[in-house]
């Protein structure tokens, strides 16, 4: 998991607060420049500290792997730091930190991203540490079998072990979508883990770990003439690769409410999760459902902890958003949801529960908000934005995805005027279009009565 780095956070909120229209007169620097052996390179150029952020991200991440290779995306961004024939393991992590910086990876539906920050002073072997694991790695069945290892030990803490096991984010996409893209086992099934072989990782390396297939950005004390020129030196000599084909990830509209029962022998209370299908990213209305999303979930303001915690007591912690929780509300390339997961006490029943919540979506349909909530929420959003891009390491992360996405960096200096222009009728009419019981999968997450209770009981699906 990405570490984060808000330190700014509470800064960048009383600017924003102080000066209204800073946050829409403000824009992030960025040049961009293709190489000939398709990689993009991204420039921010940013003087304030004599420090750099580096991020790039690979168009490979859960959603895009091939079938019978669950988890090989999130096997990867392992295996990148197991070391090269040049730069055997261990050499990333001591030019980086021995200088005083950091670096980490992390994999999501769209993109894996390895990011790095450090001293302008290590720019040059940062470049080359990222070039040199762009051409090869050390393909060997030690490194395999010890990521392989890692990766099912994750599965262990964070799925198998832990109460509720992220059904929230990894089962429920399952339920929800009927293509293998978007409903399969994003950890990654241990069987296919199990029969990867050293051939398999290679070609999964050739395939998508090419610069044909990456965008490479800096943010920080650097110009974009000086940084293009080292991007030609390190990576210009990569050769280009033959990427596979974007998987076919459209769904085709849902039509019935699909409703499911887990038991889990961890969890002491019930626990729900909520997820309605969302409309493309590039849409206004996209943008619209992100705050709505953030109406709904964000904090104990929001309109359901409001209702379902403090005034119906049915429930006792309320989150989610759209994209959440592996994301923003922006950085997502194909089909995803709307979540809502509610922690819920033992005496209040699924039926009782869902009732108080459709009460919230309901009243957001018919009534859409207050322009007082509405302002503070976009706000707080516009607010959340820029706080991402004003340390380095974020802003190229930032950057970086939505070049990837849609092969230019202006996005994100779009996204704050969208959200300004959100109006209290959109809201409502959001909540009227996709918000509705035919759109939505819900997955209630029950206490195992004994350690032979069935798993995964499905009590009613999409006719």
């Amino acid at each position: 998991m990405r570490l984060r780095r808000c330190c700014f956070a509470i800064l960048i909120l009383a600017a924003v607060c102080a000066v209204p229209l800073w946050g829409q007169q403000w824009k992030v620097p960025a040049a961009m420049k293709k190489l000939k052996n398709g990689l993009v390179v991204v420039i921010s150029e940013d003087h304030s500290a004599p420090s750099f952020g580096l991020c790039i991200s690979y168009g490979i991440g859960f959603r895009l792997e091939p079938e019978g290779r669950t988890g090989f995306a999130h096997l990867f961004e392992h295996m990148m730091f197991e070391g090269t024939p040049d730069a055997p393991k261990g050499t990333f992590d001591r030019v980086i930190e021995g200088g005083g910086g950091d670096n980490n990876g992390d994999t999501r539906y769209d993109f894996t991203e390895y990011i790095e920050t450090a001293p302008i002073s290590a720019l040059d072997p940062v470049l080359w540490l990222e070039a040199d694991r762009m051409k090869t790695l050390d393909f060997s069945q030690a490194n395999l079998d010890n990521q392989r290892k890692v990766v099912e030990e994750e599965v262990r803490v964070n799925v198998l072990n832990r109460p509720y096991g992220s059904f929230m984010w990894l089962d429920l996409p399952q339920k929800a979508f009927d293509k293998f893209p978007n409903a399969h086992n994003f950890y990654g099934d241990f069987k296919d883990l199990d029969a990867a072989t050293i051939q398999d990782v290679k070609s999964f390396f050739e395939h998508y770990y090419a610069p044909n297939n990456a965008v490479l950005v800096v943010a920080g004390d650097v110009t974009p003439d000086e940084v293009f020129e080292k991007a030609e030196k390190y990576f210009g000599g990569i050769a280009p690769r033959d990427v596979p084909p974007r998987p076919d990830v459209s769904e085709a509209p849902q039509k019935a409410e699909r409703d499911f029962t887990e038991d889990d022998k961890l969890a002491k209370v019930p626990a729900i999760a909520i997820g309605y299908r969302m409309p493309p990213r590039t849409t206004h209305d996209a943008v619209v459902g992100a705050v709505a999303g953030e109406l709904l979930h964000n904090g104990q303001a929001s309109l359901l902890y409001q209702a379902l915690v403090k005034e119906k007591k049915v429930a006792l912690s309320v989150d989610g958003g759209l994209n959440w929780p592996l994301g923003n509300p922006f950085e997502f390339n194909g089909p995803t949801l709307m979540t809502s997961f509610i922690v819920y006490p033992p005496n209040v029943s699924e039926a009782d529960l869902v009732k108080a919540y459709d009460g919230v979506i309901q009243e957001l349909a018919s009534e859409g908000v207050s322009q007082a909530a509405l302002e503070r929420i976009r706000a707080k959003m516009r607010s959340d934005w820029y706080a991402q891009l004003e340390m380095p390491i974020d802003r190229a992360s930032v950057l970086s995805h939505a070049t990837l996405f849609d092969r230019t960096p202006d996005r994100v200096n779009q996204i704050p005027d969208e959200l300004s222009k959100v109006t209290s009728d959109e809201i409502k009419e959001f909540a009227k279009k996709y918000l509705i019981p035919a759109h939505r999968t819900i997955i209630d997450r029950v206490p195992a009565k004994s350690e032979t209770a069935p798993k995964g009981n499905e009590k009613g699906a999409e006719q």
